[in-house]
């Protein structure tokens, strides 16, 4: 159990790290480029030259499809105990919220989950070419939660400045994801494959791109969840979710900033004498980047927002009830929840066959006066790995993992220890292209 004095003096440590890191990836290479543009060409030298383009055109593109996919066992020991449909990977809110919620500790696991399977298109055409995947994997969620079945990853296509379909959300940076076998991955990262329309008028080494993203959420009934009044309030998204990304890349890694905003309403249904309609605001700002040290890769993140809960990889919910006695008629409200988040790791490459990964990830969330006291409030990850890479396509290795849970009001906290073992085989092909 952390004493508050404790948990404000290591979140203030967590937060010097991560912000260290973050800052890193600030090099003064920004301004890179704009010191190697070239002198002019002479007139008769630039006329010469498109003369000779003309009589020397480029064969046309062919289009190309690339399969590719990989085949995943995941073997380990957890020496907690966790949600059964969650068996194979360590995410703090699935840890349990009281003593022995699951049963008692100690249990193997195995499972192909993280196999996958996917196709790449890049077709030439006179506006340019169209770019388009369809990914999938094993790793059943929702409905489907604990299943090894088939669920849709990406089905995304591009062609210029535009973009449709479902992929990664501009609000997330992929790129923060460690070199890990856990599957789910931090816990603090922003990880969210969501269906959008997105604008990329800026491309290259600075790209600006903007999205309106599928809306939703979810929101904790809390200490009020027996209550009748509450069977009749219907959740109610009115305006798409808006995100925005600014990334600048070079050799040296990459450093982004995104932001998102977005609009959650609730309609009471009932015809009594309480009014519990009501509507929130969430948004969240997310810096984020990678800095390239010779082979090794730091990475790294850090979030704050309100009601952005369904954005990260590891969250609860995004609304919670806000107790208001003082009024009669809306006795209860409804509060975008704060979240506060931090990720980093650091990537390491022993040599041709042997690369490593450590590091370290924290979630908070301030909850509302009307949630449970057993609520999620404090998620922890931790993680450190040895892979080994016998041949191109292949490898397999040991990683050891950590998290924890704390929750709201009661006092209770809980950690949990894995050992995992994977071994992973890829493959990729393409047909056509070239010309």
């Amino acid at each position: 159990m952390f004493k508050q004095t404790q948990h404000n003096r290591h979140l203030g440590l967590r937060l010097l790290m991560v912000a260290a890191l973050v800052l890193a990836t600030f090099p003064a290479v920004w301004a890179d480029k704009t010191s190697e543009k070239s002198a002019p060409k002479p007139a008769a030298e630039t006329k010469a030259t498109a003369a000779a383009a003309k009589q020397e055109a480029a064969p046309e593109a062919k289009p190309r499809l690339d399969i590719y996919g990989a085949a995943m066992l995941d073997m380990g020991y957890e020496t907690g105990q966790s949600h059964p449909d969650w068996f194979d990977v360590a995410r703090p809110t699935k840890l349990p919220a009281y003593e022995n919620e699951y049963g008692k500790d100690g249990r193997f696991f195995a499972g192909v989950r993280q196999s996958r399977l996917g196709f790449k298109g890049f077709i030439p055409t006179s506006l340019g070419e169209i770019k388009t995947i369809f990914e999938f994997e094993l790793f059943g969620t929702g409905v489907t939660a604990g299943q090894t079945t088939f669920r849709l990853r990406h089905a995304y296509g591009e062609l210029g400045h535009f973009g449709a379909g479902q992929t990664w959300s501009p609000f997330m940076d992929p790129d923060v994801f460690p070199n890990s076998l856990e599957y789910w991955g931090p816990n603090g990262m922003v990880f969210f494959r969501n269906v959008q329309l997105r604008w990329i008028p800026i491309m290259g080494d600075t790209t600006l791109t903007i999205a309106l993203e599928r809306p939703g959420a979810s929101a904790d009934q809390g200490v009020y969840t027996d209550r009748v009044e509450l069977q009749g309030v219907k959740a109610r998204f009115p305006l798409p979710d808006l995100s925005v990304q600014v990334r600048r890349s070079g050799k040296w890694g990459h450093v982004q900033f995104a932001g998102m905003l977005r609009r959650m309403q609730w309609d009471d249904m009932n015809d009594d004498k309480y009014d519990l309609s009501g509507k929130a605001t969430g948004w969240g700002l997310h810096l984020s980047g990678n800095y390239i040290i010779a082979k090794d890769t730091i990475r790294a993140s850090l979030l704050y927002g309100e009601g952005i809960q369904n954005y990260m990889n590891d969250a609860p919910v995004d609304v919670g009830i806000q107790n208001n006695f003082s009024n009669a008629v809306t006795p209860i409200l409804g509060q975008a929840l704060p979240i506060f988040t931090m990720v980093a790791f650091y990537d390491h490459t022993w040599s041709d066959k042997y690369t490593s990964t450590i590091g370290y990830s924290y979630l908070d969330i301030t909850n509302s006066d009307g949630q449970a006291p057993s609520a999620f409030k404090t998620g922890q990850y931790a993680l450190v790995n040895l892979l080994y890479y016998p041949a191109s396509n292949f490898f397999l290795g040991p990683e050891l993992q950590w998290v924890r849970r704390e929750n709201f009001k009661d006092g209770w906290s809980v950690d949990d220890v894995r050992i995992q073992f994977s071994a992973k085989f890829s493959f990729k092909t393409s047909i056509g292209g070239k010309s």
